[in-house]
This record gives structure tokens, C-alpha cells and sequence, in this order.
């Protein structure tokens, strides 16, 4: 199974990206699927979760009416749409797929068997 997430990039606060997560090697639609982030000096955190179907999706609070994780399994990616972003939202940021059975989403990075490489985000002030 691979991951390559995309879309990173320098955006001023205020503005907006769009990261998007390739899967590849297994069908997409077994996997829930995650965005995490890193900061420099930080550990990393759960930002965004989304379940097998799509019907259920979950944020950190921070991130929380900004942020806007979506799947399509039929093109086997995972999204995250990141609006009004803050200085603070500089990291990198990673996809992951967890393929445990069931509709749940998941916000332990211990629960993601399959991780990206990660893409960096920086948003100036």
C-alpha cells in the first residue's frame, strides 16, 4: 500500500489549500482515513478523520469549521480543504489509511497502519 499526498505549499493567513492523499495497492474503500500534522519541535497530531464511506467525519478543535476532510473511493483520494488558514497551521502534513473493519474514524495515530510521506504547509502572517 502507498500514500502520496499533495498540495502543500506557502500561502499567506487568511488564504486557502487543498491537500489531497493517493492511495494505491489495495481498494481504497477499506481504509478510514486520517490527516495528521507536525509542527516543528511538536508532536504529531491528529487534525482530520474520516470513515470508510464517508459518513462520518471528525476534527481537532483548532481546525474545527476551517477544515473540511473528503474521500472519493472511486478515485481512491482523501482531501483535506483547508480554508482561513493561520500561521499556526504550519506544518507538515501527513495522510494515513487504516484498514480495521467497521464505520468508524479514528483520531490515535497508533491506529494507522499506512502512512505518506508528508507535504509542508506554511502560512505566513
Amino acid at each position: 500500500v502507498q500514500l502520496q499526498a499533495s498540495g502543500g505549499g506557502l500561502v499567506q493567513a487568511g488564504g486557502s489549500l487543498r491537500l489531497s492523499c493517493v492511495v494505491s495497492g489495495r481498494t481504497f474503500s477499506i481504509y478510514a482515513m486520517g490527516w495528521f500534522r507536525q509542527a516543528p519541535g511538536k508532536e504529531r497530531e491528529f487534525v482530520a478523520g474520516i470513515n470508510r464511506s464517508g459518513s462520518t467525519t471528525g476534527y481537532r478543535a483548532s481546525v474545527k469549521g476551517r477544515f473540511t476532510i473528503s474521500r472519493d473511493n472511486a478515485k481512491s483520494t482523501a482531501d483535506l480543504q483547508m480554508d482561513n488558514l493561520k500561521p499556526e497551521d504550519t506544518a507538515v502534513y501527513y495522510c494515513a489509511a487504516n484498514p480495521a473493519p467497521g464505520g468508524s474514524l479514528y483520531r490515535d495515530a497508533k491506529s494507522y497502519d499506512y502512512w505518506g510521506p508528508g507535504t509542508l504547509v506554511t502560512v505566513s502572517s
